[in-house]
């Protein structure tokens, strides 16, 4: 049998540890630390049991390294606004329907993030910190910086910047966590395609009309913004965002 060269080795065990990162964040997100199973990680990443210890040395340290992964890509999804040729402006859209969109879309994101909410609040120790560190603080200071540069030169309203993000983060949170209450109160269902696609354009018709010093400038970037933004398919996996459906 004629060995593999080193660079194909590199490539298929990199390969591999990815199938059991993706299986991971499934998992824990479904079942949470203490609930999932080693066994099921390693059956649904197609490797023995004694392959997914090589590679992470056990559930603790996978855990962390799925935390870490899934952080890694909303990063890379936030720099990736921060890192174009947009006005701040513009920035600020993209962010808040950004945000919008990966609640619905990164359901395992939402469920491992609301799991470690809950570890604080009940006073266990968690690894929120990896998702700080990782997700959090690179696209805070961006954000604030943007702000304050949309700021100064005119074009955003002169507000506290952290204000732009709770009126377009905070107000994404708040529709999601209501949508079940909202079922019972009005009959409506706010998760239908139809109601996803009318609240995502009034996100960003609200903030153009409302952070913008000209409002037809705002106008204008939130309609452009819009249509370059189809609305993306919801991903598979849990998300207690929809618990009450």
């Amino acid at each position: 049998m004629t060995a593999l060269p080193n660079s194909a080795l590199t490539e298929r065990s990199a390969e591999t540890r990815a199938r059991i990162l993706d299986a991971a964040l499934r998992e824990f997100a479904a079942h949470g630390l203490a609930g999932a199973r080693t066994e099921r990680i390693a059956e649904a990443a197609g490797v023995n049991k004694a392959l997914l210890y090589y590679y992470f040395e056990g559930k603790e340290k996978l855990y962390v390294a799925a935390l870490e992964t899934i952080a890694t890509r909303i990063r890379e999804s936030n720099m990736a606004i921060f890192q174009s040729q947009a006005s701040p402006g513009e920035q600020m859209l993209r962010m808040a329907l950004n945000h919008f969109d990966r609640i619905w879309t990164q359901r395992e994101f939402q469920s491992l993030m609301q799991q470690e909410m809950m570890r604080i609040k009940e006073g266990q120790p968690g690894h929120i910190e990896v998702l700080a560190e990782k997700a959090f603080k690179p696209m805070l200071s961006l954000y604030q910086a943007q702000a304050r540069e949309g700021i100064a030169n005119g074009e955003l309203i002169d507000v506290d910047w952290m204000q732009f993000m709770l009126a377009g983060f905070g107000a994404n949170v708040f529709y999601f966590l209501s949508a079940p209450v909202w079922r019972l109160i009005s009959g409506e269902d706010l998760l239908t395609p139809d109601a996803l696609a009318h609240r995502r354009k009034t996100l960003l018709d609200f903030l153009g009309q409302t952070i913008f010093r000209d409002r037809q400038h705002g106008a204008e970037l939130a309609a452009r913004v819009y249509a370059d933004t189809p609305m993306p398919a919801a991903g598979p996996g849990p998300n207690n965002f929809f618990s009450g459906r």
